[in-house]
């Protein structure tokens, strides 16, 4: 291959790169390495009865999941590990919170969720949130949650994501937490995150 050939192939790769960085830059394109926003706008009811919306997040770090009162496993399972985490974080555990939301609208009434979440082994700052179908859809989605109801009838129960969004301080997403960590690993991630400051993308 010639050297004129070779600065041509040159030239179109310089301005190949030039154009794609221009691209991610502007938004046309993104980066393959970004994943999909987490969080969003919403208005739900809190287990006081009070509406509550997206700034509930701001100013702490909230430990986000989404269940049901009539969970039998992952739920109860997930409150009582992050009822020990609490503990163990300590004198930092007064800027953490419990974002407790429900995707069983229909019988997770207010009242409901303010009696299920009297739980003392559950955290002693957990904001329970429900709404109608529609809100908690809407937030479900904002949080790509999988959600759906199994069965009929009064017994029936819901399958959803089992994964505990840690959102910063700015209600940004910080990490995911997966689900069957101990209380220990969790309070490890949640103080790698403290450290990085209210802005923090990861632990």
């Amino acid at each position: 291959m010639s050297r004129r050939l070779l600065a041509i192939f040159a030239l179109l790769a310089v301005a190949f790169a030039i154009l794609t960085g221009l691209a991610i830059r502007s938004g046309i394109l993104a980066p393959q390495h970004q994943t999909a926003a987490v969080g969003g706008p919403f208005q739900l009811t809190d287990q006081s009865g009070r509406t509550v919306d997206e700034r509930a997040l701001k100013g702490k770090w909230s430990a986000v999941f989404f269940g049901f009162t009539y969970c039998p496993d992952a739920c109860p399972t997930t409150l009582f590990a992050l009822g020990q985490t609490e503990k163990l974080l300590g004198r930092r555990a007064g800027d953490f919170q419990t974002v407790f939301i429900s995707v069983d609208p229909a019988r997770d009434t207010p009242t409901q969720m303010k009696t299920y979440l009297t739980n003392e082994a559950f955290p002693r700052r957990t904001l329970g949130l429900t709404g109608t179908p529609a809100q908690v859809d809407q937030v479900a989605k904002a949080y790509h949650v999988y959600y759906q109801k199994a069965g009929e009838g009064a017994d029936y129960t819901v399958n959803h994501s089992t994964i505990t969004y840690l959102m910063n301080p700015k209600g940004d997403l910080a990490c995911l937490i997966t689900y069957g960590l101990t209380p220990q690993q969790m309070a490890q991630k949640i103080q790698a995150a403290m450290q990085q400051g209210s802005r923090a993308q990861s632990c």
